[in-house]
């Protein structure tokens, strides 16, 4: 595993527990608004932190954490995630994976040996914007059917999507709605132009609260629940 950071602790990251995130680098999406450009291409972080490292804090903290979040970048590029995520789960801890759903086949393998416990997808646009916003040619095929094994997968999950004014408007959200239609759960991310990939996005403006209202409004006639965060 190739490991950009950790966080020892956090509220939000998996919902209703006290987590630790392992953040991997290297992704495959190049998308603008991204907030941890430093993890997305590996030669920017040449000096990885040892698995090791991650081992021995976790091993310190069991009983008082009760799940890991791994995240990136992008952790499914990562040859060893299986792995790491079943030592985790052997420590006791549960173990959610943030995906961009671009490595379906992973995302398979990592719920067939019950490896995770929660799964987040970001859906980065409707299908056919999908290479506008993530910035490289995309497989629509495995976006699709990652979205199809998670709605289908039996463990909690969630879809989420970073809302960017300049990037998606309501007739997109309107499609991502359509199709995740029944998901349980839909997150809203509003941007944040603090720390961006394209320096460009630094000037762009965040959505204002009437903005994800909206678009909550529009996506919750597909979704059981729409979070704003």
């Amino acid at each position: 595993m190739k490991i950009g950071g950790l966080q020892k602790v956090s509220l939000i990251d998996y919902p209703g527990c006290i987590s630790a995130i392992v953040f991997t680098i290297g992704c495959n999406f190049r998308c603008p608004y991204c907030h941890n450009p430093e993890l997305v291409k590996a030669s920017l972080h040449p000096s990885p932190l040892p698995a090791a490292d991650v081992f021995e804090f976790l091993k310190r903290r069991q009983g008082k954490l009760e799940a890991v979040v791994i995240t990136g970048g992008e952790p499914c590029l990562q040859p060893d995630l299986p792995e790491f995520a079943v030592a985790l789960k052997t420590m006791g801890y549960l173990v959610k994976v943030d995906t961009n759903g671009s490595r379906p086949e992973v995302l398979e393998r990592l719920l067939a040996e019950k490896a995770v416990d929660y799964v987040a997808m970001d859906i980065k646009a409707p299908l056919s914007r999908y290479e506008s916003v993530a910035g490289v040619p995309v497989v629509q095929k495995d976006i699709r059917r990652s979205v199809e094994r998670i709605l289908a997968c039996g463990i909690g999950y969630e879809f989420r999507t970073t809302v960017a004014p300049s990037l998606l408007g309501p007739e997109d959200f309107a499609e991502i709605g359509k199709r995740i239609r029944h998901a349980r759960r839909y997150v809203l991310q509003g941007f944040v132009p603090s720390k961006t990939l394209s320096a460009a996005y630094l000037r762009k403006k965040s959505p204002s609260s009437e903005d994800l209202e909206a678009i909550r409004d529009v996506v919750k006639r597909y979704v059981e629940t729409v979070v704003i965060r």
